[in-house]
């Protein structure tokens, strides 16, 4: 089941975003890393439009929007492969049609599904926070 965000959920969802970003972005520093806790936490889930993949009663995952821009897709690992990152890109799409995203070069985890979803890879650049190479992607590709 697919529901909105409330802010009660907010301790779970970072949460799955440790869990998630530690296997899919593991050259990332630990600094780095609590810095993007923060903004997480203080900032980006308060203005964003989220919605929480549950199951069995527990949040396993989310999607963030603002605007059409993704900001984030994350399934805590031990759900990965259920169709849950899927069922929420659907979401997004549905409710956007055209979305956009970036992700780390080396975040391979991300780029294949995002592939295989159907986006297409566009531009490469630094990115501002991070210092890491990452790649603009568009959907519908076409």
């Amino acid at each position: 089941m697919i529901r909105s965000y409330a802010a009660t959920d907010k301790e779970v969802v970072l949460s799955i975003w440790r869990d998630a970003s530690a296997l899919a972005h593991p050259f990332l520093s630990a600094q780095a890393t609590e810095q993007a806790h923060a903004m997480i936490r203080d900032r980006f889930l308060d203005m964003a439009e989220t919605h929480v993949a549950v199951v069995d009663g527990q949040p396993v995952g989310f999607i963030a929007l603002i605007g059409n821009e993704v900001g984030g897709l994350f399934v805590r690992p031990a759900f990965h492969g259920q169709g849950l990152g899927t069922a929420l890109m659907d979401r997004a799409v549905a409710l956007r049609g055209s979305v956009e995203l970036s992700v780390f070069s080396a975040n391979a985890i991300g780029r294949r599904f995002y592939t295989r979803y159907g986006f297409a890879e566009g531009e490469e650049r630094i990115a501002a926070f991070f210092g890491h190479p990452e790649i603009r992607m568009h959907y519908p590709s076409s």
